[in-house]
């Protein structure tokens, strides 16, 4: 049976760092998960060298996952939910993640282009309607932004 020591999880860490950027979270999760003989406590160690490296960062992440999931269509309620999840501080949440950023509605507007046909009127209470509502709401967009960016398609 192999121990693990710390310059093993080192360099674990170090090949997911290389893919992406992760949250300290998730690196203990997936670390944890590769090797689950591994103390919590050398797994903590391995990863706090890395963050005084600066080589693991909360902030990357955060700024690079918003920027990403941004570009996916997703918004706010949606993307704070899953750095909360990857148990990203709030601090830095609120610092790379705006509720009130003017991108929100070009980003549910194009989604809704997306969604629809050239010069379809949308019928308030229809079918399709609804489900753009409900495809909105399940990105993250907020009731009011999913009301307003509707509300433009309406005929």
């Amino acid at each position: 049976m192999v121990t693990t020591d710390v310059p093993v999880l080192r360099r674990a860490a170090v090949d997911c760092l290389a893919r992406r950027e992760h949250s300290y979270y998730e690196l203990t999760q997936k670390l944890l998960s590769k090797f689950p003989d591994a103390e919590p406590a050398l797994v903590d160690v391995a990863l706090s060298r890395l963050r005084a490296e600066q080589l693991q960062s909360d902030e990357r992440f955060a700024e690079a996952y918003v920027r990403y999931r941004k570009s996916r269509g997703f918004a706010y309620l949606y993307i704070k939910s899953d750095l909360v999840q990857r148990k990203v501080p709030l601090p830095i949440i609120n610092a790379y993640l705006y509720e009130d950023d003017a991108e929100w509605s070009l980003i549910a507007q194009t989604l809704v282009e997306r969604k629809t046909t050239q010069g379809v009127k949308l019928e308030f209470g229809s079918k399709l309607h609804r489900r753009l509502a409900r495809f909105l709401e399940s990105r993250g967009f907020s009731q009011l932004e999913t009301r307003r960016v509707l509300a433009q398609k309406l005929g």
